[in-house]
């Protein structure tokens, strides 16, 4: 009883979640509701959190785990038990796998029934743990702010990853008092704890600083682990202060301008072919950097690896690690260059081969840009896709890319000019990650409008969320290469089909002339259908400028794609 004799107000399980989470600054949430999260998802909503409804936990999730690359901030997703917890493991195993801040509340049974074959069961902390840096079960509603706290500060801590917190359903229907409720929040922010990130050790920079200084042909690459510690402005520092080349990961381009003089993207396989140090900055050394191991690096390349990862050092086991913060490091090291300044010049012989390598390349792909080919194949309607987006300056929208050549020849063709405006298939090349990424970059970036160029294939995964881009009038264009099927439908060969199913469809083959625009006019979106230049310019530029959901379904001549896997880099 307080002081005026009235009884605390009551305050349930699914408050209280929404309370603390509230507390620990989250604003937007993903999800799908149903039995028993339903009251969460309404409970946060009341206190001021955007929650985002999908059709389908998968693209929830990997709208929540791109929504932590954008922000800096774990994504947060929200599902039901059993299936809508393993449907959501899809998103949590891809922020696992490219290291970005994410956290899943799942409900799960009655801890009473489990173990007899209760509605929806599943050991549910068992099926996120090779996922996931940390998980959490609360086992009673007094343990619920730490469990939250506990489960985004572990996200967001070190390198960034999947965290998970487990909420049975009679702990979701537990009570205690507003006063106690409060308290309970209290208590578990004040106990909060992040270690800190160490400094790198002065000696260790000073050996670094020396490497480069005396390297004839260094290179700087960086990636998505650059961008999301918001390093642009110290990479662009560090570029411009010692006139050193850069090359970016697919997902680490825009940090600096794709059009910046030192970019070394079009002479790629001279750059790593040859250059004899590497300054690897927020990227590991994985299959997209061809692990770091000849043929496609010299043998006596010596790598300069920046992580915050330990782990990651101790694998690649480079010429010299630096630990810590991407940012900091390159704060440290650009005041210890500009205290002794170098650069190496225009005419340098390093500089002068990538820079004539680079226009050797830009020259013959605009070549080919320049042709307008119908049917089109894949760098007429590129290269129109990138012209209507060069023409909306900045703020410059977030491109999304998915597919298997529609992503291989978007990444050659279309610029990115600022940071965090490229997302794709990433560290995993998972398909499936469209309109999520979409949703995601819509909700984080407000400002910005949203371009996504699909292959019909990636579109299909995903495609019932336009509805939700249409529901929630989310500025985003969709633009899908519609080639008939995976690379382009039917390519057997005559001895190939055969058998008693040969009269099938081939495998990689679609329905011919599917019209994906109809799909989002039946929610009250826009669809184009466009097999020309000028109806395509005309799409742009009406969609671009309403700013509202729209789908573009673009017919390609079937036979321009060819099977796409492992990055294929012929410059």
């Amino acid at each position: 009883m307080g002081e005026s004799g009235e009884k605390s107000a009551i305050v349930d399980c699914n408050l209280l979640v929404a309370k603390a989470l509230v507390r620990a600054g989250i604003d937007r949430m993903f999800g799908v509701v149903g039995i028993p999260v339903t009251s969460l998802a309404n409970c946060a909503v009341a206190l001021g959190i955007r929650f985002i409804a999908f059709h389908n936990e998968q693209s929830a999730g990997y709208a929540a785990s791109a929504y932590g690359y954008l922000t800096g901030r774990p994504g947060v997703l929200l599902t039901v038990s059993g299936p809508g917890c393993v449907h959501g493991l899809a998103g949590l195993s891809n922020a696992a796998i490219n290291a970005w801040p994410m956290v899943m509340i799942s409900g799960s049974c009655d801890q009473k029934d489990f173990g007899r074959g209760d509605f929806q069961e599943l050991d549910q902390i068992g099926a996120v743990k090779p996922f996931v840096k940390f998980s959490v079960k609360a086992k009673h509603i007094n343990e619920i702010p730490n469990a939250v706290f506990s489960v985004l500060d572990h996200a967001g801590s070190g390198r960034p990853g999947g965290c998970y917190l487990d909420i049975p359903t009679d702990v979701l229907h537990q009570t205690v008092t507003e006063s106690d409720a409060n308290k309970l929040v209290d208590e578990a922010e004040s106990s909060r704890k992040i270690d800190p990130i160490k400094d790198v050790t002065k000696d260790k920079i000073e050996k670094a600083i020396s490497l480069i200084r005396k390297a004839e042909r260094p290179l700087i690459v960086f990636g998505k682990g650059a961008a999301i510690a918001r390093a642009e402005s110290e990479l662009q520092d560090l570029v411009e202060k010692t006139g050193i080349p850069f090359l970016p990961t697919p997902m680490g381009k825009g940090l600096l301008p794709d059009s910046h003089d030192l970019a070394a993207t079009a002479a790629r396989s001279l750059a790593i072919g040859t250059c004899d140090v590497a300054i690897v900055i927020g990227a590991r050394l994985n299959w997209l950097l061809h692990f770091g191991e000849p043929p496609k690096w010299s043998k006596d390349v010596k790598f300069i690896l920046i992580d915050i990862d330990e782990e990651e050092i101790s694998l690649r086991k480079p010429y010299l690690g630096l630990i810590g913060d991407a940012k900091r490091i390159l704060q440290v090291l650009n005041k210890e260059i500009k205290d002794d300044p170098f650069c190496l010049g225009r005419s340098h012989p390093w500089i002068e081969s990538i820079t004539n390598k680079v226009k050797e390349h830009v020259s013959r792909m605009e070549e080919e840009l320049a042709k307008d080919v119908v049917p089109f194949n894949f760098l007429t309607p590129m290269r129109i896709i990138r012209e209507a987006i060069a023409g909306l300056g900045s703020p410059a929208p977030i491109l999304v890319s998915e597919g298997a050549n529609t992503m291989d020849v978007g990444r050659s063709v279309l610029v990115q000019m600022e940071p965090r405006t490229r997302l794709d298939a990433g560290t995993w090349g998972t398909m499936g990650v469209g309109l999520g990424y979409c949703i995601a970059a819509a909700i984080a970036s407000p400002d910005r409008l949203v371009v996504a160029v699909e292959g019909d294939s990636g579109f299909g995964f995903s495609a019932m969320e336009v509805e939700t881009l249409v529901r929630y009038g989310l500025a985003v264009v969709v633009i899908v290469f519609n080639n008939g099927g995976v690379y382009g439908g039917d390519r057997r060969c005559p001895e190939e089909i055969t058998g008693p199913y040969k009269d099938d469809p081939a495998p990689t083959s679609f329905v011919p002339g599917a019209a994906y625009h109809v799909l989002i006019e039946a929610f009250g979106g826009k669809g184009y259908l466009v097999g020309t230049p000028e109806e395509l310019k005309s799409a742009l530029t009406e969609s671009f400028s309403a700013r509202k959901p729209a789908v573009i379904n673009v017919t390609i001549d079937p036979y321009a794609g060819a099977e796409s896997g492992r990055m294929q880099h012929k410059n």
